[in-house]
């Protein structure tokens, strides 16, 4: 069987940043990483522009052959993790073999969920979450003339604008009253969807496909109100879901996702999980979330890989903060934090209908930043994630902070990270 001291099962950022932890406190034990995946490592967030045809597909991949090369990294492309044995060690691969290791790392991310509409089974649809779904999906939009978005969260908007642009007659549905719900707020979402009805756009919220049937042209979508809608093209874009069927029979504990500690290790003391697939502590929260953005797995994967590799320099997880951009036929949209007004806290905004300039800040009762959400305003929204986890003190700029963000938050970072 073969023997690695680290082994380290997906290739986005929290597995890269995992690899590069461990090798800054151990430059020698061996590693292994291992990917269903049969690219090299490249970001899902980018996924949208080779869709759109403004990356090209390989020129995306965040590391090379040589950075494995240097770092001493056996890397495994298109092989897939079937099942884990944890009391012997032992992580078994799709194609029957077995890989012995150390330590492990489960950053294997999360893949597409379908939605159990009868008739899904039936047709033909895009989903978008690897590489080669936005390759396919670029090739089939530049023919299609009537499209179906089927949820209107980031992936399915970016989908849908790039859709419009081409000239196709694009419908996005979605359950929920309002689209990007669980990113933006009413007010945003109302000018996010203007946008796409300017444009030419159909908007479908508090609508549910209930039969999904072939037709002549590709699909016949019937609404739960008996409306029935046509589509040579149809995106399923419902959310995700963590990637964890190999914990069938595993003692490792999970929910939603892979339960985590503060500093990822998971309920196995010699397992860890950390990115799209770990549920770790929230920070408005001490129940764990899931959190899947870029930040979080970034910050995830190089806590797991320092804790693995005993490196002294370790610091707890703070907490996942949710961070949202963006961008929109050439406007942009952002939210950090929470939107939820901490008790005795206030929230303030101001909004110019006619600009299309919507800023929405909330306080606590000590004026510490726990949320904020922009359209068309510049902020920096990693900043803005870092007043919040530090929790500082805006009382004595506060008005400034509301009128310039960017240049006010900017100024107290710069200070602080002296």
């Amino acid at each position: 069987m073969e023997q690695t001291k680290y082994l380290v099962v997906g290739s986005s950022h929290a597995a890269l940043e995992a690899v590069t932890a461990i090798r800054m406190h151990d430059p020698e034990g061996s590693l292994t990483l291992l990917t269903r995946d049969p690219h090299l490592p490249y970001s899902p967030t980018v996924l949208p522009y080779v869709v759109s045809g403004r990356s090209a597909a390989d020129g995306i991949f965040l590391r090379d052959e040589k950075f494995f090369a240097d770092n001493r990294v056996q890397l495994k492309r298109g092989t897939a993790l079937k099942s884990l044995h944890t009391g012997r060690n032992a992580a078994e691969l799709a194609d029957g073999s077995e890989i012995a290791y150390e330590k492990l790392l489960l950053a294997t991310g999360a893949s597409p969920a379908i939605p159990p509409i009868p008739g899904i089974d039936t047709v033909s649809y895009h989903v978008l979450r690897t590489l080669d779904d936005a390759t396919k999906l670029n090739a089939a939009i530049k023919s299609s003339k009537q499209a179906v978005v089927l949820g209107a969260g980031l992936v399915g908007m970016h989908a849908a604008e790039n859709l419009v642009k081409v000239g196709a007659g694009v419908t996005v549905v979605e359950m929920a009253k309002q689209l990007t719900d669980g990113y933006f707020d009413t007010v945003a979402a109302g000018l996010i969807e203007k946008a796409f009805t300017d444009n030419g756009a159909t908007i479908l919220t508090g609508s549910r496909v209930v039969k999904l049937a072939p037709s002549d042209i590709g699909v016949t979508l019937t609404l739960e109100n008996g409306t029935t809608l046509e589509a040579d093209l149809l995106l399923v874009a419902t959310g995700v879901k963590p990637n964890m069927d190999f914990l069938a029979n595993e003692a490792v504990d999970h929910d939603r996702g892979i339960l985590v500690s503060d500093s990822m290790q998971t309920s196995v003391a010699n397992v860890w999980a950390a990115g799209d697939c770990a549920q770790a502590k929230g920070f408005f929260t001490d129940s764990p979330v899931m959190n899947a953005i870029l930040p979080s797995a970034t910050e995830q994967g190089r806590i797991a890989g320092m804790a693995m590799a005993g490196d002294p320099g370790l610091k707890s997880y703070a907490g996942g903060v949710p961070l949202n951009t963006y961008h929109f036929f050439g406007r942009h949209a952002i939210s950090v934090g929470s939107s939820r007004v901490p008790e005795g806290g206030e929230m303030v905004t101001r909004f110019d209908e006619a600009s299309g300039r919507y800023l929405k800040a909330i306080f606590s009762a000590d004026n510490r930043l726990t949320g904020i959400y922009g359209v068309n305003e510049f902020f920096d929204g990693g900043v803005m994630c870092q007043l919040i986890l530090r929790r500082v003190d805006l009382s004595a700029v506060r008005e400034r902070f509301l009128a310039e963000p960017m240049k006010v938050g900017r100024e107290i970072m710069s200070r602080m990270w002296r």
